[in-house]
């Protein structure tokens, strides 16, 4: 089995969780600046074997697209277009923000630790991913 790579795509910054390779434990695995995050990708894939993408889908409340999308939308493109070879498949990401942010109060951080951003983004990736992994079985 290869692994399955999770992205919570943000502007500035995007959050990467990825599993084993039996894809039963979902961890974080990084934050990488957006702009460089297709050459990460190349890097990562050129290490691991990853039979798939996830990425967050970001929806409002009534279940339209968020403002983000228009943002997701041309990196999917170029993913596709530069990796075709991995499926890509979308993950509603809705809370995940806030469910990162509570896990990181139930984990004891202190408040410093709860600032990074960064962190907050992996959390993040790392739920969509979890989220994925229960849901498959």
């Amino acid at each position: 089995m290869a692994r399955v790579l999770a992205i919570d795509f943000g502007k500035k910054r995007t959050g990467i969780a990825v599993t084993d390779e039996l894809q039963i434990i979902a961890s974080g695995l990084t934050t990488v600046d957006t702009p460089n995050l297709l050459t990460f990708l190349k890097e990562y894939i050129s290490k691991e074997k990853v039979e798939l993408f996830l990425v967050g889908l970001p929806k409002q409340m009534n279940n339209t697209d968020s403002e983000s999308e228009v943002l997701i939308a041309p990196f999917l493109e170029q993913l596709k277009k530069q990796i075709p070879n991995i499926p890509v498949k979308r993950i509603d990401e809705r809370f995940t923000s806030k469910m990162a942010f509570q896990t990181m109060i139930a984990g004891g951080m202190k408040k410093k630790q709860r600032q990074n951003k960064a962190l907050v983004d992996e959390i993040s990736a790392t739920i969509i991913l979890q989220s994925y992994l229960y849901n498959q079985f």
